[in-house]
């Protein structure tokens, strides 16, 4: 069953008109030029974006900001269930135990946790036996990073039948965790809340739009941010007052940094790239067939991995650091698919489709006449890429024009040789003024003297106008 196209998408990255200053810091770094400046304020195209974050961490004014659910929403259910991502653990100075930050999250009001580092055991179990049953594929490409996934259905179609159609690990410890609670509460499903604590925007757009499933059984997500100052005053190292709670080897702490996903395939066969600039690169030559005898692709949006999330507190590299120290006192594996009869329960049950939100026409061959006319318009722009036109690219401001969203005039090198034009003909006008103006009319002097004066203007503006 294939999900529907809708030629949009939900986001969670929104912008805050009132500390926004008009900058161009966004749209220089929007991966996919989903942000435009008019009129001194930012505006972010709802089908451009992939939640990526890099508006969020270089906008100076932070008036990009990621729309998050607060910690009261779990008086909404009767039983909360806290879905800790394994970069929380790595926020912590001197971590040494997973469970001072389990016991932690129940001390400010969960009911439970379920770690999505356990899930994410099973997820590289899951998909070492996908990688066994496809010979056939060339390459697989995970699908645990949102960002990533929804680039691809945007950007490089040819690619969705490489994507890994395994359920993320958000996903899968979210069954799980609301299987285990009605079966021990006794509770219908409707009064379990699942709460994620997401270290990305992508992961909160995630579980209203999930991808592989019709609907995710992730509730609400939670900024590591917002949940990390109220979890440090109740962290007790005290062994002998912790509950033990956590259920996660080494492979699923992996899970948080860049090449933790694939150290838990057991093999050299892969490639490893974060940053969506780099991955959009990786992708552009794996379109390309420049990439070879690579067997399996894990792409990060965000810097170092899901560390590098902007809902994070610690520096990337930092807590990839500390997430390597904590990993010493795990055991390498602690969850199993118990038979291969479970597999498929990790399987997709939903297929993606191609989102063409890029393409100019409502056809191919609507697209080829405006793509002709892009190519006019870009040959009368400077192609500086300046930024001054509010779109990040020249190319970006074409298509902007020819889909109606912009005009040429908004190129200021475009408008100024206009005005440069313009000057010329006013200023032959005032010269024919000045030739038929007669010495008989009572203002004559005052009209040749307001003329020159003109003429002098003219020729000082477009001087400075041209230069």
């Amino acid at each position: 069953m294939k999900r529907s196209s809708s030629n949009r998408f939900i986001r969670s990255v929104q912008l805050n008109d009132e500390h926004c200053a008009g900058c161009i810091n966004c749209i220089k770094h929007c991966p996919t030029h989903a942000i435009r400046v008019h009129n001194s304020k930012a505006r972010i195209i709802d089908k451009f974006c992939v939640d990526c974050g890099r508006c969020i961490k270089h906008c100076p004014h932070h008036a990009k900001v990621a729309i998050c659910d607060s910690l009261s929403v779990i008086g909404d259910y009767k039983h909360t269930i806290a879905l800790p991502a394994p970069a929380l653990y790595s926020q912590f100075q001197n971590m040494d135990n997973v469970d001072i930050v389990l016991n932690a999250l129940l001390k400010i009001g969960f009911d439970d946790v379920f770690e999505v580092s356990a899930a994410a055991e099973l997820v590289s179990e899951a998909t070492r036996i996908y990688l066994k049953e496809h010979q056939e594929k060339n390459y697989i490409i995970s699908s645990a990073c949102p960002s990533i996934v929804r680039l691809i259905r945007i950007r490089f179609p040819s690619l969705l039948q490489h994507i890994l159609p395994l359920k993320a690990p958000i996903e899968v410890a979210a069954e799980l965790a609301r299987e285990r609670a009605m079966k021990t509460t006794g509770l219908p499903s409707e009064d379990i809340g699942i709460i994620f604590i997401t270290p990305c925007p992508a992961k909160v757009s995630y579980y209203k739009e999930p991808l592989g499933v019709e609907k995710s059984q992730v509730d609400h997500a939670i900024a590591i941010k917002d949940v990390y100052p109220l979890l440090l005053p109740l962290m007790s190292r005290d062994e002998r007052e912790l509950i033990p709670l956590t259920n996660t080897g080494r492979i699923g702490l992996c899970w948080s940094h860049v090449g933790g996903e694939v150290s838990g395939l057991f093999t050299d066969n892969y490639l490893a790239a974060d940053g969506i600039r780099n991955v959009i690169e990786v992708l552009e030559a794996l379109e390309d067939e420049k990439i070879h005898e690579v067997r399996y692709l894990e792409l990060s949006a965000c810097d170092g991995g899901c560390v590098g999330g902007v809902l994070n507190i610690e520096n990337a590299y930092a807590a990839v650091h500390k997430s390597d120290r904590l990993r010493k006192y795990q055991p390498i594996q602690m969850n199993h698919i118990e038979e291969v009869t479970n597999y498929p329960d990790l399987l997709w049950t939903q297929e993606l489709e191609y989102e063409p939100v890029f393409r100019l026409g409502s056809d191919f061959k609507d697209s080829l006449r405006l793509m002709k006319d892009v190519e006019d318009f870009m040959k009368h722009f400077p192609g500086l890429d300046c930024g001054s036109c509010g779109a990040p690219t020249c190319q970006a401001l074409a298509e902007d024009i020819v889909r109606g969203d912009a005009t040429p005039h908004d190129c200021v090198y475009f408008l100024r040789d206009n005005i440069a034009d313009l000057i010329d003909r006013i200023e032959m006008v005032s010269n024919e003024l000045v030739e038929h103006s007669t010495d008989s009319h009572p203002k004559s002097d005052l009209l040749k003297a307001d003329i020159k004066q003109l003429s002098v203007y003219l020729q000082d503006f477009k001087k400075f106008g041209t230069t």
